[in-house]
């Protein structure tokens, strides 16, 4: 309790200095930021599941509706919790002492009673609700201003000590549930029972997880969002593909375990053992200055050679490359920014002016163009995938011919493989957010 008071008392401390910062160049006093309101689905009054908006949440580790922060520089910042006198549903709030210490906490009913606090109208606002804001008073032209998001979003990769306690600590508890779902995997538990065995194993409900579980066997291992949990007989599969996150005080975790049973295809075997040597050599190239587009060029080359290494597909590793051939066996991108969002924002950002630094032509959904820098947080996550749609569109091109068509057809029932851990850049090169968990829990 004492480490989290202390870095989260400087977390905030850097948050006022990175907002005063960012608050000068638009000439306002203060920001208003809200977590966002709830909303129902259209012609209905079920309410969709809220999660709250990422810079409100990096203050205030509360995912409630209609809660606020407001910092003006030089005071202290300001949390109006907002608990409604409601007797439809739960609105209790729980708010640990190291909050209460370092934010002036102001408990009222309404959204309307924030109006009486807010003494100046020369205020940003930021979040996802602008009619809202117009209500409050607060200019159109300060309402989700384009100019301080740019600063905030490209800062947003930069984490604090109490960001990466939090994500530590999502990473530990999702390493408990992913050995529970391999567990149920090799009992011969179907996705409906490795996903639930999963859940039950981290004490969550699926609503308290990062993004929705991908719980794949077999050939659904190359959709990859996959999204459905099938529940039938499952033990002719064998193979597993499953990630699956954790969230401790809105920061997330984002893991990928593939695992087999021992009566797997001895290719597929051998391809898995090669792709966990292929991850673990690129977690080994993060270092300051290292550009991600390189480390996805990395990706693409070792993907290329252990094609290579294990005929599945023919010539040179040049002519591969230059016939984007790895690119159809892992048409993602090699990563992405991790924290308070999965897809942490600024990934593509190259300065606080929101310069964009647009992925690779030949890659187009990589999600991290960044230069890696100290303190940074992303997901590495190299995958191999025999996925029917991108491969037999070119069983009769020129491409066509640098694959043996025999190995896909052979790896086809089985979809495809995703490592993925989540790494801290130091400055002495990566941390290992994940694996260090799994060696104490193995």
């Amino acid at each position: 309790m004492r480490l989290i008071n202390k870095f989260y008392s400087r977390h905030i401390d850097f948050l006022m200095k990175e907002y005063e910062t960012a608050l000068k160049g638009v000439e306002v006093a203060g920001v208003l930021l809200h977590s966002g309101s709830l909303d129902t689905y259209f012609g209905d009054d079920r309410v969709i599941d809220f999660n709250a908006y990422s810079h409100y949440l990096r203050w205030i580790p509360i995912n409630k509706p209609d809660q606020f922060v407001l910092y003006i520089p030089g005071e202290k910042p300001k949390y109006f919790q907002v608990i409604p006198n409601d007797y439809w549903h739960e609105q209790k709030i729980e708010c640990g002492d190291w909050i209460y210490g370092n934010v002036n906490v102001v408990q009222i009913k309404t959204v309307d009673e924030i109006k009486s606090y807010l003494k100046n109208d020369d205020l940003a606002y930021i979040g996802p609700n602008p009619t809202l804001a117009v209500k409050f008073n607060i200019s159109t032209s300060q309402i989700n201003c384009q100019e301080i998001l740019n600063y905030l979003n490209f800062k947003r990769a930069y984490k604090t000590e109490y960001e990466v306690l939090q994500i530590k600590e999502a990473n530990k508890l999702a390493i408990v549930g992913h050995q529970a779902a391999r567990e149920c995997f090799l009992n011969d538990g179907n996705e409906y029972e490795i996903h639930m065995a999963y859940l039950k194993a981290c004490s969550i409900l699926e609503s308290d997880s990062p993004y929705t579980n991908i719980v794949a066997l077999g050939e659904k291992s190359a959709i990859l969002h996959y999204q459905n949990k099938r529940n039938e007989n499952a033990q002719k599969e064998k193979n597993l593909l499953i990630d699956a996150g954790c969230r401790i005080n809105g920061y997330a975790s984002d893991i990928t375990r593939t695992s087999v049973k021992m009566s797997i295809d001895s290719l597929y075997r051998d391809l898995l053992v090669g792709m966990e040597y292929v991850e673990q050599e690129l977690v080994n190239l993060v270092k300051p200055g290292v550009g991600y587009p390189d480390l996805h060029s990395d990706a693409l080359i070792k993907i290329g050679k252990l094609l290579l290494d294990h005929s599945i597909c023919f010539g040179s590793l040049e002519g591969l490359l230059n016939n984007e051939i790895p690119h159809l066996f892992m048409p993602h991108g090699v990563g992405h920014l991790l924290g308070v969002q999965v897809h942490d924002l600024g990934g593509h950002l190259k300065d606080i002016n929101g310069t964009i630094e647009v992925p690779p032509a030949h890659s187009p959904f990589l999600r991290n163009t960044r230069v890696m820098s100290e303190n940074m947080v992303f997901t590495v996550e190299p995958g191999c995938y025999f996925i029917p749609s991108l491969l037999e569109a070119q069983r009769n091109t020129k491409k066509g011919k640098l694959i043996n068509w025999g190995k896909i057809e052979q790896l086809y029932p089985y979809g495809g493989i995703r490592i993925e851990d989540n790494i801290l850049v130091t400055k002495d090169g990566p941390e290992n957010l994940t694996r260090q968990f799994e060696a104490i829990n193995s």
